[in-house]
């Protein structure tokens, strides 16, 4: 498995068509005034037919206007309202709620604390009040904006649009996701599982751009990975694809909030790291404090992240095993300690993979970070307003 680096990555032609429209985009960005076509052929390097094709299927989807300025009726483009996303990430202790452009550059951006325990409809009502924060510093209305989107840490199953197990978000547990969070922010919502959004975010704006078969590993509170086969997010036929956190790894482990015994999650989550310091600390840690302290030189702290590498490395060697893909991104908290965790998962999977299936295989954490889940949440709103794939519709039952 090779090291991280710049290095050309594997892509296809959709994959160029995606890298030459977000040059525009960001030509559009970063001009200042509205350029003309020519500016941003000048701008972007692109052949002045490529530009042309690009603005004419930017002002398809609502991306931008075209206006006629001056006397010489020149074409000018600016970025239009329509291309303005909200990315809601919902999370076990925490709500983000951002607005982002076909960029993915985040514009505003609110973050609230959630109780343990608390109501999905209380949270949702919390989540509304950060998205009319980040509204009035935009200046802007619920009707301006392309769409919403919204990450949940459960599966999501598309036949009935609730989560999809009555364990791991069970303040959710039989409730219609989407229409509660459209009843919450008075808009359609598009819903998702938080892993998926992170491994949309990271090929369409991180680190795996281009990137035809990705894995994108959540190592947080809880664990699970989005899965990116041939260039499009894997779901299954009921929405549980990729719930890795709760294969089973020792039959008669601990107990897990799934309902079953020595699920990998109940070794790697970001809950797990914390409960092996307490004895040491005699309090919890924060993820923060203990990548601090491991890079500080701290024995123990170093040793509970390779130790949590070790058991990654073995559950990615396996994916690796079945679905040969080209990238691992590993996303959340535990993604801080990056070179302290890699190192050991690479090791692993060097060692327990097929060599065919993991020589080529990039491992990497992800690009965008903590965004990478509120980002995926408002690619799938502009994705779903655009109509772009007609997979994402079955999302805003």
């Amino acid at each position: 498995m090779p090291d991280p680096s710049p290095a050309d990555r594997p892509g296809s032609q959709a994959a160029l068509r995606r890298a030459n429209r977000d040059r525009v985009l960001a030509g559009l960005r970063t001009a200042g005034e509205a350029p003309t076509q020519a500016d941003l052929v000048r701008r972007t390097g692109l052949a002045p037919a490529t530009v042309s094709t690009i603005v004419r299927d930017l002002r398809r989807d609502g991306l931008v206007t075209v206006a006629e300025v001056g006397r010489r009726r020149r074409v000018r483009l600016r970025a239009g309202a329509a291309g303005v996303a909200v990315g809601v990430d919902y999370g076990h202790r925490h709500v983000t709620v951002a607005t982002a452009g076909a960029d993915g550059l985040i514009t505003a951006e609110r973050r609230a604390e959630l109780a343990p325990g608390l109501p999905a409809r209380d949270g949702l009502a919390l989540a509304a009040g950060l998205l009319g924060e980040v509204l009035a510093e935009l200046g802007a209305g619920i009707d301006d904006l392309a769409g919403i989107g919204m990450g949940l840490p459960a599966p999501i199953d598309t036949r009935t649009g609730g989560v999809g197990s009555l364990t791991i978000l069970p303040t959710w547990v039989g409730l219609p996701a989407a229409r509660l969070a459209a009843e919450a922010f008075g808009r359609p919502v598009v819903v998702d599982n938080d892993a998926n959004l992170g491994a949309l975010a990271e090929q369409r704006w991180g680190r795996g751009s281009g990137v035809d078969a990705l894995v994108y590993l959540k190592l947080s509170e809880g664990v699970g990975a989005g899965l990116i086969m041939d260039g499009r997010l894997y779901r299954g036929p009921a929405g549980t694809a990729g719930e890795i956190g709760h294969t089973t790894v020792d039959e008669f482990g601990a107990l897990c909030r799934c309902g079953n015994r020595g699920c990998l999650e109940t070794l790697i989550a970001a809950r797990h790291v914390a409960d092996l310091l307490r004895p040491l600390l005699e309090r919890d840690v924060a993820i923060g404090e203990v990548v601090a302290r491991a890079r500080a030189g701290e024995r123990a702290f170093a040793r509970v992240i390779n130790d949590v590498g070790l058991r990654v490395g073995a559950a990615i060697a396996d994916v690796c095993n079945m679905l040969n893909p080209q990238m691992i991104v590993v996303g959340g908290e535990l993604a801080q300690a990056d070179d302290l965790l890699l190192e050991p998962i690479r090791q692993v999977v060097s060692r327990r993979g097929i060599p065919s299936a993991t020589d080529q295989a990039r491992l990497t954490t992800a690009g965008l970070g903590a965004r990478a889940h509120v980002l995926g949440a408002a690619a799938v709103a502009l994705e779903g307003a655009n109509h772009i794939p007609s997979s994402f519709a079955e999302r805003t039952v």
